[in-house]
């Protein structure tokens, strides 16, 4: 049985590890698809089109919202972000698990759209540990980086409607936790409705 795969969408700070996670996941297992968003932001240096991001210009990000092919979009930093929708749903139909990285906003329209999608946060043990991140990527200017922390500090506020926290202290830890809540989350009742009638139907005609 080919099952069905699930929409993971993963969130957090900025500096709290997402990328490290995702690759690391990506890397031990083959089950998961991680979507790629479209931006209207630069690349960073190293960043390819097609793989990291879909990188468009402005005029064609909302063209793509008018013709509804996003899942969500919404404005980050002065910068577009959105879920193209053709790309997550063949993953599925597949039985990839895909994941989304994206902010709160976004995550939350997600929900609505798909319910049955879980909802993981990750943060790093604290706040101090966050700022000596931002500032060791070496990246970004004090300016920028004070604004993500500022963000950050905005995002705290809408962390509960997460189904799971996790805290990125370890990545080794945070992976293998990672890995078993969306393990889990496949053997939920409310996810199994075919299995379910199914037994029912064997149950009756023993």
């Amino acid at each position: 049985m080919n099952e069905h795969g699930m929409l993971v969408v993963v969130s957090g700070f900025s500096g709290a590890g997402k990328g490290t996670l995702m690759k690391e996941l990506l890397n031990r297992y083959e089950n998961y698809a991680l979507s790629i968003s479209a931006t209207t932001r630069a690349p960073r240096t190293g960043e390819v089109d097609g793989k990291e991001y879909f990188f468009v210009t402005e005029e064609h990000f909302n063209d793509m919202i008018e013709k509804e092919e996003l899942i969500e979009y919404a404005q980050y930093v002065n910068h577009s972000y959105g879920t193209p929708k053709e790309y997550v749903l063949n993953q599925m139909k597949m039985g990839k698990d895909v994941i989304l990285e994206i902010e709160i906003q976004g995550a939350l329209k997600v929900k609505e759209r798909f319910p049955e999608a879980i909802l993981l946060f990750v943060m790093p043990p604290n706040a101090q540990e966050l700022k000596r991140r931002l500032i060791g990527r070496g990246t970004e200017s004090m300016e920028v980086i004070n604004a993500r922390l500022r963000r950050a500090s905005e995002e705290a506020q809408g962390m509960e409607a997460y189904d799971y926290i996790l805290i990125n202290d370890e990545i080794d830890t945070c992976v293998e936790e990672m890995h078993l809540m969306i393990q889990v989350q496949h053997k939920r009742a409310s996810n199994n409705m075919a299995f379910l009638s199914q037994i029912r139907e064997e149950l009756k005609n023993i």
